[in-house]
């Protein structure tokens, strides 16, 4: 008598940034992939659902986007597009207004359609529109881990924080972690981190996980340019090292009875990251 197959239960991660331009769906991107190269199954959500690129930054020409999956004419499998290492993206629209406030009914089939999806897929990785309309908190709240991206600019920072909060207001058990971008060594992601962490505990009364740092690396507006990701295009740059490494941790994720745990993961130097350890 055969074992019954165990069916997948795919993590959720959203990727978010409380300011544009801070790298999120370059971020997104590389760390899906790198989760790819792994050996893991991986689809990506590009959510901003009315003006998403995610196609564009990977060259891929979609015929369909996520406004056919709202309007019931198209399922999930048939919206679905192959990318690198064969991750499958749901494009979102591309000058598409309505999308960008959905209807409860909308809300429901893309809920519908998560759902579904965790039975094919060992991570579901959302990129997330920048700020906080309704749109990315309700996304927010659907995932079981939030990538919240910055960089060391005081606007990025300052609005990464007003995200935290926002979402702590929303969902107080939001597990919040920050990545930090385009800096030039660890001690800046580090400082960057405790700014935030520091006004978090004092005036939200939550603390934020430290998931690490990209580098700043001329090798990511190359593969920009050439609509590549750039831990396929140039694998060994400090950067392209850095999402494998991200990618690694990310890997190690689970949630149970006993809470959500991150455990460290060895990787190359100058990346380390400050991991806590959640019982």
């Amino acid at each position: 008598m055969t074992t019954p197959q165990r069916l997948k239960r795919a993590m959720v991660l959203a990727v978010t940034s409380g300011k544009g331009g801070v790298g999120k769906t370059n971020l997104t991107i590389n760390v899906s992939v790198a989760l790819a190269r792994l050996g893991h199954s991986v689809a990506v959500i590009d959510g901003d659902f009315g003006l998403g690129n995610v196609d564009v930054m990977l060259g891929l020409t979609p015929q369909l986007h996520v406004g056919h999956l709202f309007a019931g004419t198209h399922s999930l499998n048939e919206v679905l597009i192959e990318g690198p290492r064969g991750i499958q993206l749901l494009p979102a629209g591309s000058g598409v207004q309505p999308l960008t406030a959905l209807t409860l009914e909308q809300r429901g089939r893309f809920q519908l359609a998560l759902e579904n999806a965790r039975t094919s897929f060992d991570f579901i990785v959302i990129d997330t529109a920048p700020g906080i309309s309704d749109n990315v908190i309700e996304m927010l709240q659907l995932a079981h881990h939030v990538l919240l991206v910055t960089s060391l600019d005081p606007a990025a920072l300052v609005d990464a924080y007003a995200l935290a909060k926002v979402l702590w207001k929303a969902d107080a058990r939001a597990d919040i972690g920050l990545v930090v971008n385009r800096v030039r060594d660890g001690a800046e992601g580090r400082l960057a981190f405790r700014q935030i962490d520091r006004a978090a505990a004092r005036f939200l009364g939550h603390h934020l996980r430290y998931f690490g740092y990209i580098p700043n690396d001329p090798g990511v507006r190359d593969a920009m340019l050439n609509q590549a990701p750039l831990v396929e295009h140039l694998p060994q740059t400090p950067a392209s090292r850095c999402f494998r490494l991200l990618a690694n941790r990310l890997a190690t994720l689970t949630t149970g009875p006993g809470g959500v745990r991150l455990l460290p993961v060895a990787g190359p130097a100058g990346c380390a990251a400050e991991v806590s350890q959640c019982a």
